[in-house]
Parts: structure tokens; C-alpha cells; sequence
């Protein structure tokens, strides 16, 4: 996939995220200047981070750049279920458990990548914001 593919979905995820939370990105790191960070505005937790990585590091055998998306998800199982499609890996740069990294070159589509944008902000927001969200989504139905 070229790399003007890898960056129009690396600006699809920015835009979504900025449209759906007005969230814009942080760039915490010196060093890596296009690490984006996306924050919760309340608590200041990382719900999401793109970063450009060597493919290697994701346990390809391929050393060209690549855009890549870390996702909070539910538990170490629901990673372990998803590593198993392609264009997702366990969490890279993140120790904990329960983070996927999606690679942004076009293996998986957007459409799939945003309902996991949804659910990483939904699992790292305060708890009262979590509950609001649930009871709106139970009365409104």
C-alpha cells in the first residue's frame, strides 16, 4: 500500500476522532514527532495513539515505515480474538494488557476501525461519563 494511502487513513482516524469527541492530537515526544497521542479532555487518558513504525515491529518481515493505531480494548482475550484477522497486532509501545495495534495501510478499512476508536474511548473515559452514555443509549432506544 503506498504511503499516500497509509496517510489519507492516518488523517481519516484524526478527523473522526476531532468530529466525534473533539479530541485533536497531542505530540508528547520530542523525539518522535509524529506520535500522536488522543486524550480524554476530563481524566487526560490515552484512548488512542498513532505512530509510524517500522513493520518489523510488529513481528513483519518488512523494515518499511508504516502508520500504526493503538486501541484499548475490553481484556486480553478480545486482543488475542482480533490479532487473529489481518492488519492487527498486540499493542505495541503500550506494556499493558489489552491494547491492539491496527495497522493503517489499508489492510483493515476504516469502517472497521472506528467502531474500535468508539469502544477504546468508551473504555478509558470516567466512570460517570461511561454510565451517561449507557443510560442515554437504554432510554433512548
Amino acid at each position: 500500500m503506498s504511503a499516500k494511502k497509509e496517510q489519507s487513513l492516518r488523517e481519516a482516524v484524526a478527523a473522526y476522532i476531532a468530529d466525534s469527541y473533539g479530541v485533536e492530537p497531542d505530540f508528547p515526544w520530542v523525539r518522535y514527532p509524529d506520535y500522536a497521542v488522543f486524550r480524554h479532555g476530563s481524566n487526560r487518558k490515552w484512548f488512542a495513539l498513532v505512530m509510524r513504525i517500522p513493520k518489523s515491529k510488529l513481528g513483519l518481515p518488512d523494515e518499511t515505515p508504516a502508520d500504526v493505531l493503538n486501541l484499548k480494548l475490553e481484556s486480553d482475550l478480545a486482543v488475542e480474538f482480533l490479532t487473529k484477522e489481518p492488519g492487527f497486532f498486540p499493542g505495541y509501545h503500550i506494556s499493558r494488557g489489552c491494547w491492539v495495534s491496527v495497522l493503517l495501510d489499508g489492510t483493515v478499512p476504516q469502517e472497521r476501525i472506528f467502531p474500535l476508536i468508539d469502544r477504546s474511548f468508551s473504555l478509558t473515559a470516567v466512570k460517570g461519563k461511561k454510565r451517561a452514555k449507557k443510560n442515554r443509549e437504554h432510554f433512548s432506544g
